[in-house]
């Protein structure tokens, strides 16, 4: 038999293994499992829901009652990686707001944008959290429109801009709480590979 044969009729060599450290196996598995569209898909339920607020007190004395509908769009989302994974998350918002003077009342439409925080932390035994900073009034920025002077002066005698602010900020800090957002922010990968590897 020629060295030819030989060659050919040898089993297959196997390829080399390109090792990595423990510690860059770790920052891998991190950047690959919290992606921008996992994110989102935590979130998906949030985005596109529409809930009302009001009436509520506002102004000197509380004597208006403002009462509105807020509509939560798509929302963006923005990967930032350096010595920690965070994310920045936008919500698009809308709302039709209502100011009733009881012998008068005046609508605003609003649009605007709420920001949230996300990190990437790792916990004990082996889990992966999402950690989100509570949203803050100032988290939520918003465009007020009315089509008369009047309505410009009772935007600002009645705070319309803070408690819209206010509401919003309030309201996503108590979705992001529920269980479908919260088990999407918490994953317990020790539990994941004992479930696979049917241990």
């Amino acid at each position: 038999m020629s060295d030819l044969d030989s060659r050919r009729d040898a089993p297959p060599q196997p390829e080399a293994v390109p090792y990595i450290s423990y510690q860059d196996f770790g920052r891998r598995f991190l950047e690959y499992a919290a992606t921008e569209e996992r994110i989102l898909g935590a979130f998906d339920q949030l985005t596109g829901a529409a809930f009302d607020f009001g009436p509520i007190g506002v102004g000197p004395g509380r004597l208006a009652k403002a009462s509105a509908q807020v509509r939560l769009g798509q929302a963006q989302v923005r990967r930032d990686i350096d010595e920690v994974i965070s994310f920045a998350l936008k919500i698009p918002l809308s709302v039709d707001m209502l100011i009733d003077l009881a012998l008068d009342k005046h609508r605003f439409e609003v649009d605007g944008h709420i920001h949230l925080h996300l990190i990437v932390r790792t916990a004990e035994p082996l889990r992966v959290i999402i950690d989100i900073a509570t949203p803050r009034s100032s988290d939520v920025r918003i465009n007020v429109a009315t089509d008369t002077i009047r309505g410009q002066l009772l935007r600002i005698l009645a705070s319309v801009d803070r408690e819209i602010r206010r509401f919003v900020a309030r309201y996503i800090a108590k979705e992001i709480q529920k269980p479908h957002i919260a088990a999407a922010r918490d994953i317990n990968v020790a539990e994941r590979l004992d479930a696979a590897w049917k241990l």
